[in-house]
């Protein structure tokens, strides 16, 4: 291989090393307006598209010890890589393909392993990579959460348990017990006596005292 070839095919295969994916699309029947707006879609997908030789890119992908896929390798080909989620990728390449009315993707490479087609516009249904962890986080804090809560809510009903008896039950229970004191005090009294019963029992008290004895002188 000459030298200047062999520069092409040492930078596409430092490319497709540093790329967490690798989707080999057909750009056949695309015009050059076409073309530029994908590759316009895929900028703001955080990826990259590229025109390559079907020899260039089989033997870049040996050297980069990826799987071979030559059987797919035909007709015009273009790669698309990048350093972000595939997921937004895919729904662009996707929505792409249905709006121009081209089925432009012919194999698919994620995390050095072979997908399919479907495995790919599979992908471009799914929520992005950070909506996915953020919906993980989520679901990881919910259960302490919910935990706490409920094991706050015995305490809390308890206090107002007790804040409802004080504003309600307390005073009328003091009042209940009052009554009950009076009532106890009252019983234990006495009934006065009458004018008569008075003057006989004065009567009965006062008893005669004995005659002073005279001591003989």
């Amino acid at each position: 291989m000459r030298p200047e070839k062999a520069n092409i095919v040492s930078d596409l295969s430092a490319q497709l090393k540093g790329s967490p994916f690798v989707l080999v699309t057909d750009y056949q029947h695309m015009s050059v307006g076409d073309f530029s707006e994908l590759r316009n879609r895929l900028a703001g997908a955080g990826a990259e598209v590229h025109v390559v030789k079907n020899s260039f890119l089989k033997r870049a992908l040996a050297d980069a010890g990826l799987p071979t896929v030559d059987e797919k390798l035909g007709g015009q080909t273009a790669i698309v890589t990048g350093q972000r989620d595939v997921a937004p990728v895919a729904k662009v390449l996707k929505t792409f393909a249905t709006e121009f009315k081209k089925a432009m993707l012919k194999i698919g490479l994620i995390d050095r392993s072979l997908v399919s087609t479907s495995e790919v516009e599979a992908l471009a249904d799914l929520p992005s990579r950070d909506v996915l962890r953020a919906h993980l986080l989520g679901l990881l804090l919910s259960p302490p959460t919910k935990l706490v809560r409920i094991l706050n809510e015995p305490g809390s009903s308890f206090a107002r348990l007790l804040n409802a008896k004080a504003s309600r039950g307390e005073p009328a229970k003091k009042e209940e017990r009052s009554g009950q004191g009076e009532v106890t005090a009252s019983a234990g009294q006495e009934p006065p006596l009458t004018e008569s019963e008075a003057t006989t029992s004065s009567a009965e008290t006062k008893t005669e005292e004995p005659p002073a004895t005279e001591v003989a002188g």
